[in-house]
């Protein structure tokens, strides 16, 4: 295993570095900022092909923003593996309760840097704020969100999303009587998914409604 100094060049596809920007939060390709990458040489075969890493860095194309990016890309696979700071799941945290943007903002940086188990356990935590906020009572967290379909109006779907949520972030924290196979990044994903439909029908709809009616004659 040994490193090289590589030029960044139009022909490698690892050049192309395109991610959401963790500071302004636009989707673009990170320009290179004028230094070599390095090139780590493993040693290691899959598949009759080498198994080497770029690391490199490049910064934000949005000239407002210029954030400084580090990287590792997998060039067998040409997969980008690796940013720093880490690519984050972007959401719209207007007329939300501050309680709710603090928990699902670090939900997202739990899944940003792949801590998948801490990311569901906080997407709960979530649901937690947003019973107390909406003042659903109950001894636990499932009888909490049956009282909240009579506090806020939501589709009959959302609302079994979020006792699919209460499972997950029970899986998180426990280990018996599990219904997920396992808590990993395609069950957060999702599960932050549904989490940003729910907040939006219960805080944001109405609010862009009236905005709406304010602007009628």
């Amino acid at each position: 295993m040994y490193f090289e100094v590589k030029q960044p060049t139009s022909m490698d596809p690892s050049t192309y570095v395109s991610l959401r920007c963790p500071l302004c939060k636009q989707r673009g390709t990170f320009e290179s900022v004028k230094t070599s990458d390095l090139l780590l040489r493993t040693g290691q075969v899959v598949n009759s092909q080498a198994v080497n890493y770029i690391l490199g860095q490049r910064r934000c194309p949005n000239p407002a923003c210029n954030t400084h990016a580090f990287f590792v890309y997998e060039q067998n696979t040409s997969k980008l593996l690796i940013t720093y700071p880490a690519e984050r799941i972007d959401f719209d945290s207007t007329d939300l309760p501050p309680s709710i943007v603090a928990c699902l903002e670090e939900a997202i940086t739990c899944h940003a840097h792949q801590c998948f188990t801490a990311s569901a356990m906080l997407i709960r935590k979530t649901l937690e704020e947003l019973c107390s906020d909406r003042g659903a009572k109950g001894s636990n967290l499932k009888e909490r969100i049956s009282q909240l379909g009579n506090k806020v109006v939501l589709p009959k779907e959302l609302l079994a999303g979020l006792d699919n949520l209460r499972l997950l972030g029970n899986d998180a924290a426990h280990i018996e009587s599990q219904n997920y196979n396992q808590v990993g990044k395609d069950e957060v994903e999702i599960a932050l998914a549904v989490t940003k439909e729910v907040l939006k029908a219960v805080y944001q709809y109405s609010s862009l409604v009236s905005q709406l009616q304010k602007l009628k004659k």
